[in-house]
């Protein structure tokens, strides 16, 4: 299996431990799957790797390494909102199906020591996991992180370094550190493996309700899970098993909107912003890497992005937390922005909105 360089087109073997190409071109996986059944899923398999089938796993290290993520249930929340409850998961958020990837490619490659730069929940399902394989870990943040998500990743055995400033910077000094010292960088933007485990959020779905629902609120900082979506839908549709695309609803900070503003310019690449406070810590990103793919891809496939109001976000927690869905401030910026939405298009029926992290961890 091979790296493909999103930038100059290089392939290099998977094997190989540099962050991205020489070039400066992040990688992407030249791999096809099989054509999606629910036939090759192993039901016996009571995690993500249930879908093994359809990723890119070079062996069983897996096996060592997954914590049983995955497999969440979709509930209603009223006539035309479904929830998916992906902070049902052993770190309390959906980057768990991520990081039970990523991690198992590194204990495949026999990697020992990783580095990785999170607001909080990537980071945290990174430690878990690294601690889970024997690796040694090391998660920089921002200061303003959760108090709470900075004891988890210690917990787990990790070392947590607090970088003062905003998020690009902490990710920019994490980076200088994997340039100085050659440590492996566990990115959970940089790695395409960690989009093979977010994928398994639309093939849960499909296995779970039978289809996919006609609208898709996801959240976009970096985008982990909006490309891993975007993959699945794909290979959905060229499985023959979707008739028509849903409508992804692309949810930004009103704070922090690189990605909005550069969609409603008609631009390329990510339109340039200076990063506020925010309630919606997990996608504050002025500076999404992936940025350029993101909103082709958009552009593709008819993605509509919308502003989470940040004076309507702890309202939507509270309206949540009354229907006993207890989330952390970004995931509620979710339900903000489809509110959002309807007044802004309309009724947005069957539509299916990720609880993406746990109340617990956000209450600062």
């Amino acid at each position: 299996m091979n790296y493909l360089c999103t930038k100059c087109g290089r392939r290099t073997p998977v094997s190989d431990r540099s962050p991205k190409c020489a070039c400066g071109g992040l990688w992407e996986l030249e791999f096809t799957p099989p054509a999606f059944s629910l036939d090759a899923i192993d039901k016996n398999e009571w995690s993500i790797f249930r879908y093994r089938r359809f990723m890119a796993l070079a062996d069983d290290s897996w096996r060592e390494v997954s914590l049983g993520e995955g497999m969440t249930p979709v509930i209603p929340l009223d006539e035309n909102v479904l929830l998916k409850m992906d902070y049902f998961m052993p770190t309390l958020s959906y980057k768990d199906r991520g990081a039970a990837v990523l991690m198992s490619h590194c204990r495949s490659l026999g990697v020992d020591r990783v580095v990785q730069d999170s607001s909080g929940n990537a980071g945290n399902s990174v430690a878990a996991y690294a601690g889970r394989a024997g690796i040694a870990c090391e998660i920089f943040v921002p200061e303003g992180t959760s108090p709470k998500k900075i004891a988890m990743i210690r917990a787990h055995g990790a070392k947590c370094t607090v970088v003062p400033g905003s998020r690009d910077h902490c990710a920019q000094v994490c980076r200088e550190k994997v340039e100085r010292e050659g440590i492996f960088y566990a990115s959970h933007v940089y790695s395409p493996f960690f989009y093979e485990g977010t994928k398994t959020y639309l093939y849960e779905v499909y296995e779970q309700l039978g289809r996919i629902p006609r609208h898709l609120v996801i959240p976009v900082g970096n985008g982990t899970l909006f490309l891993g979506v975007i993959k699945a839908l794909a290979h959905l549709k060229a499985s023959g098993l979707l008739s028509s695309m849903p409508q992804i609803i692309a949810v930004q900070s009103e704070a922090c909107d690189p990605l909005l503003r550069g969609a409603a310019a008609g631009l390329d690449a990510p339109a340039p912003v200076t990063p506020g406070p925010t309630m919606a810590e997990g996608i504050a990103i002025g500076e999404p890497m992936r940025g350029t793919q993101i909103l082709a891809l958009a552009k593709g496939y008819g993605v509509r992005f919308v502003h989470a109001p940040e004076d309507k976000i702890l309202a939507a927690r509270e309206a949540l937390a009354r229907k006993g869905v207890y989330c952390e401030h970004t995931t509620a910026a979710n339900y903000a922005a489809y509110l959002h939405y309807c007044e802004c298009f309309g009724p947005a029926e069957d539509c299916l909105i990720t609880m993406c992290g746990a109340g617990l961890k956000s209450d600062h």
